[in-house]
């Protein structure tokens, strides 16, 4: 029976999809505090992030940790207020607060009702301004942190692999740390550390202040000149990564067990540029392609059909320096690792020899147009795309363009990245296995 000819589908652009772009307003400081206002009154709520640009890769040799740490430190009360005043700020509103520490920024944020916004910039410029840095604090915080390297690193059973890939994949590059933190350097630190840490980083001109929402700019623009301005800059410069990785010119294969790890599992590292770099859109193609979802050809193939894996997928990790690729594959039980890896290689080696057909493509733009118009439907996704933008990118305004970008991405361009990074000698593999009978016996 003579198969039907495939309809190509109407090609999508973003003014069809209909996203507006972000208007904003962009302000400096004499001190350097960087404030960037979005005014959305559509929902009477402001969402508010401070992002500071110190992240995993900024901490001191040999103190691995210290930007999550202070992640949580800045929820401890200052010289006016007692500790989790955010919360009660916050939370006794209908609102709510969080933060999180990537390995290029610690961003932290809050949506509360809009009638609350200078309540909210009044305690963030406080907490930069005079934030309670104390032994006490200092000791429960660390536990803190050690505990949650203890529950999703050594619990989760591929907690680990993570924290492997980046020491593999990177010689010299501080992202080879990771951001969480080793415990033992943790323990090694001192109170005075963590003070001259602080003082490093946690300083105005190091910090991007967004705030989306029902707002008044110029209203908003005098609450933050009132409560920020007065914040002095310190002298001296602010310490940044200039390590360069050097290219990787070989393949390198590692192999780590574990007592909790209950299938076997691989993920293949490979080096890419940093997300300003113009190969950035087609990356996130490439992994949408890949390994983005049930639909992505990854789990199609290899779970699906093959049915040599119980999950599969691919990650661009773009970040403010070079990155890396990941692609990961979880064995079905009777596999062997090396039969899932063959399968995975396949599906590698299929996008760097044939562009993806345009039917395919859509469906993959589809997805990102999807996903970059959930991300606008928020106030607090609009402030952090807005935040990623200038710490990552250097640009806020990129947000505005990032959808034509990824739309006119072509099947050959996909291809070019995929031959271009995506190359074996360009990458590490880890492989995670199950601890052998015996050396579970002996524990």
């Amino acid at each position: 029976m003579k198969r039907k000819p495939v309809t190509a589908l109407p090609t999508i652009s973003a003014s069809a999809i209909g996203v507006a772009p972000i208007r904003y307003a962009d302000h400096t400081l004499p001190n350097g505090l960087r404030a960037i206002l979005v005014a959305d009154r559509r929902v009477p709520s402001v969402a508010i992030n401070v992002a500071y640009r110190v992240g995993g890769k900024d901490d001191p040799p040999g103190r691995s940790g210290f930007a999550h740490l202070f992640e949580h430190l800045m929820f401890k009360g200052t010289s006016r207020t007692a500790p989790e005043t955010m919360d009660r700020l916050t939370e006794d509103v209908g609102g709510y607060n969080n933060a999180f520490t990537s390995e290029d920024i610690t961003n932290y944020y809050e949506v509360v009702p809009s009638n609350h916004l200078e309540r909210l910039l009044w305690a963030e410029a406080d907490r930069l301004a005079s934030l309670t840095v104390n032994e006490a604090n200092f000791a429960t915080e660390r536990d803190v942190v050690i505990g949650e390297y203890d529950q999703r690193v050594l619990a989760e059973p591929y907690g680990m692999l993570d924290e492997l890939v980046n020491r593999e994949a990177y010689a010299v590059h501080p992202y080879r740390r990771g951001v969480i933190g080793s415990p033992a350097e943790l323990n090694a630190a001192s109170l005075d550390d963590v003070v001259a840490f602080h003082a490093t980083y946690y300083r105005p001109d190091n910090a991007v202040l967004v705030v989306a929402g029902d707002l008044d700019p110029d209203e908003t623009m005098a609450m933050i000149e009132r409560w920020f301005g007065p914040i002095p800059t310190p002298s001296g410069a602010i310490p940044r990564v200039h390590a360069i990785e050097p290219p990787q010119t070989a393949e390198r294969t590692y192999e780590y067990r574990a007592a909790n790890v209950p299938l076997a599992a691989a993920e293949e590292a490979y080096h890419i540029p940093e997300a300003a770099h113009p190969d950035a859109a087609a990356l996130d193609v490439l992994e949408t392609l890949l390994g983005s979802g049930r639909s992505s050809r990854f789990y199609t193939s290899l779970v699906y059909d093959k049915q040599v894996a119980t999950n599969a997928y691919a990650a661009a990790d773009l970040r403010e320096q070079p990155g890396l690729f990941g692609v990961r594959v979880t064995c079905a039980r009777g596999v062997a690792l090396a039969d899932a890896r063959a399968a995975l290689e396949q599906e590698l080696e299929r996008v760097r020899t044939e562009p993806p057909d345009e039917l395919e493509m859509e469906r993959v733009r589809t997805q990102i147009a999807s996903s970059v118009v959930r991300s606008r439907q928020t106030h607090s996704g609009v402030a952090l795309e807005l935040v990623r933008a200038i710490t990552e990118r250097g640009d806020p305004e990129l947000v505005n363009g990032d959808l034509t970008r990824y739309l006119a991405v072509t099947g050959d361009d996909v291809m070019r990245v995929a031959r271009t990074y995506l190359r074996p000698e360009n990458r590490t593999a880890v492989e995670y296995l199950p601890a052998l009978p015996q050396a579970q016996d002996e524990q």
